[in-house]
């Protein structure tokens, strides 16, 4: 297959955008095949060099090959996740152990990091950009991190170790998708749906007729399930598909066995705590924390436990509160998982006179989004536009570029609803990151992803207000991504960012779904137009601490297992999943789930994404979002203070260390008190 023929080979001027109208998975694997023999053959050609190493010299060369292989891998990598199709998938696992094993080579290559050492010791280091003396520290540390000094065997037992978990991870993440794509309910009683929403009704029947079936199919993807759990008073129906839902990819439920990820997760954590040993660390929680900005396990379980202190007696009283209602309101003796968002749906309801079917007219995703791109304006000066002719790998696809009073900033892609053959949850990743080149700079892409509830009908997509915050906090990720002003890819946007900071600019993005002027920018009944009540907008703004104990609660439960798991492993004992997360729960949770509960096991964030030992971050970074938000409400929202906010936390990505860009914006280090008082908890501890 030529170049002329495949369409991830065919050469792109700057900023051209990937041609997905023509990308097809057979393409995947010559192309991935083409560029890796061009890379080796020219990083051989550039090892070869006699002469000294230099930034123009080397590191220059070197990135324009990473730039290269990304423009292929990066698209193929993409279309696996929201085009999972049989051919995709194929197509990707084919790929995935060439690239691992190619960069896992770079990572391992000793004349690759003698060349930086050179660079590093010369006299000419000094005269670099403090940016560019970050990029080559941070190469440095990551070859170290990669085993560079191990000796051979080790160092071959470490490529062993990396290729093996870049398989298994990848097959986590794939039995949990078929695990979701293959259990489904018809249900052909409609009066068996009571209490869903009409819209929920119609979406259930439209997917019935989509399978040839007469009724209303009931499936795993979120916006379906949520749909049962939230709004059916039938508590039988209820019970089924939280069943279903908790053990998704395990050996218990309908599908026990048949795509059980217990096995992998047990490998999983047997290998990176071979890894984190053969590295020099004592687990792998040490090894995960060694590029972010806490200091240690010990550190992160302290902050994890004084925050579950402050908030689990809020959490036992909504609980109690909950219990009361449920029984009150129904008579139910005893509160089990299943009727949770029901009730507390209910009991928002009645409490706070809110209900999120309530808000969904005055949330079109149309409206939401035209008032995501006001807020742009008055906080950044940046203004949205449609790309209508963009190539997109799906008819719901909408292309947009980002511009501000010096043109173009970025480009991005809105991938927003459900469908089949599509990773489930909601993410930003990268299309191209900035960098600068001798044709010009090229401007960054991001995708954005979520999965929502599509349109039905005549009638726009209406969104939930937990939905409207995922929109949010996915295009704070995007901004901290298309906003950078670094021209060294490596660290610009997301790259080189602590982990445990990369949530900073998405949570606070979550904070203006709360704020009145915003709201009122957007929140328009879709069919009549008039603004959303004030009323209503007031119940809204209380809304955000509504059971916030349960929900902070739930988030530690989480990280303390996520934590523990990757500390606490003992090669004689395994992985102890289940009892590691029953330790963590006896200690934070005020609820129980049933024993036949298998939430680790769909767990993809700490068993297949970036997050092992570092599921932590949410809530950390969470006092870092909510400390910088209270900067703009001390200032009273003052213009400034949107493009200070921009000009050091967005625009510097990872070319300065995070705490010393907060530090820069806040004038001093971050405090807890504005993530306290935006949850409702008390700001002292008990």
């Amino acid at each position: 297959m030529t170049a002329t023929d495949n369409a991830l080979l065919a050469a792109r001027p700057l900023n051209e955008l990937p041609d997905f109208a023509r990308i097809r998975a057979e393409q995947a694997e010559p192309a991935v095949d083409a560029v890796l023999a061009e890379s080796k053959r020219k990083l051989d050609e550039l090892l070869a060099l006699d002469r000294e190493p230099t930034w123009e010299t080397f590191i220059e060369p070197l990135e324009a090959l990473g730039e290269h292989l990304g423009q292929v891998w990066g698209p193929v990598s993409h279309l696996f996740m929201v085009r999972s199709t049989a051919e995709w998938r194929a197509a990707y696992n084919a790929c995935l152990p060439k690239v691992t094993e190619y960069s896992l080579e770079l990572s391992q290559s000793e004349p690759l990091c003698a060349a930086y050492r050179r660079i590093k010791e010369s006299p000419g280091f000094a005269q670099l950009s403090p940016v560019r003396q970050k990029v080559i520290n941070d190469a440095l540390r990551d070859f170290r991190l990669s085993g560079i000094d191990l000796p051979a065997d080790k160092k071959q037992r470490y490529k062993e170790i990396a290729l093996r978990l870049s398989e298994i991870q990848t097959k986590f993440e794939e039995n949990l998708m078929d695990a979701i794509k293959a259990w489904s309910k018809l249900v052909t009683d409609e009066s068996e749906l009571a209490g869903m929403t009409d819209a929920a009704r119609q979406q259930a029947r439209e997917k019935a007729k989509a399978k040839g079936q007469d009724g209303w199919l009931l499936t795993l993807d979120f916006p379906s399930y949520d749909a049962v759990i939230t709004y059916t008073t039938n508590r039988e129906l209820r019970r089924e598909i939280y069943t279903a839902y908790s053990t998704r990819a395990s050996d218990q439920g309908p599908q026990a066995g048949q795509f059980d990820n217990g096995p992998i997760a047990e490998e999983i954590l047997k290998l990176r705590h071979e890894e984190a040993l053969l590295l020099g660390f004592n687990n792998y929680a040490e090894l995960s924390l060694a590029t972010k900005m806490a200091d240690s396990p010990d550190e992160v379980e302290g902050f994890l436990r004084d925050l579950a202190r402050r908030a689990k007696p809020r959490a036992g009283a909504e609980l109690d509160e909950l219990r009361a209602y449920a029984k009150q309101l129904d008579g139910l003796d005893e509160l089990q998982p299943w009727d949770m968002a029901f009730y507390a749906e209910k009991f928002k309801e009645s409490s706070l006179g809110l209900s999120d079917e309530e808000l969904r007219p005055y949330f079109a995703l149309p409206a939401v989004l035209d008032g995501l791109f006001k807020l742009l304006g008055r906080l950044y000066g940046l203004r949205c536009e449609r790309l209508p002719d963009a190539p997109v790998w799906h008819e719901d696809v909408q292309a947009y570029q980002l511009l501000d009073a010096n043109g173009l900033v970025g480009r991005f892609y809105l991938d927003p609803f459900a469908r089949d053959e599509k990773r489930g949850g909601a993410w930003m990743d990268e299309c191209h990151n900035r960098r600068r080149t001798s044709a010009g700079v090229q401007t960054p892409v991001a995708y954005l992803v979520c999965n929502f509830r599509p349109a039905v009908g005549d009638q726009p997509a209406l969104l939930t207000h937990d939905e409207v915050v995922t929109l949010f906090h996915e295009f704070g990720h995007g901004l901290h991504l298309l906003l950078t002003q670094v021209d060294e890819a490596s660290v610009a946007g997301i790259h080189g960012v602590e982990w445990d900071a990369v949530e900073l600019p998405s949570q606070f993005m979550e904070n203006w779904c709360f704020d009145e002027t915003t709201l009122n920018g957007f929140a328009r009944h879709y069919q009549t137009g008039e603004p959303i009540p004030t009323a209503l907008l007031d119940k809204l703004k209380s809304s955000r601490v509504f059971q916030s104990g349960l929900a902070t609660v739930r988030q530690i439960e989480f990280a303390l297992f996520d934590l523990r798991l990757h500390r606490d492993y003992d090669p004689a004992a395994g992985g102890r999943v289940l009892e590691t997360l029953k330790r963590a729960r006896d200690e934070v949770a005020v609820m129980q789930p049933p024993a036949f509960n298998r939430m680790p096991m769909s767990f993809s964030h700490i068993f297949a994404g970036g997050y092992a030992a570092g599921y932590y971050s949410y809530k950390w970074a969470e006092v870092l979002s909510a400390d910088a938000f209270a900067a703009f409400e001390e200032s009273d929202f003052a213009a400034e203070t949107g493009q200070r906010f921009r000009a050091t936390i967005l625009a510097n990505g990872g070319s300065r260390e995070a705490r010393e860009l907060f530090r820069e914006f806040r004038g001093r280090d971050p405090e807890i008190a504005a993530l306290l008082r935006h949850n409702g908890l008390e700001v002292e501890a008990a």
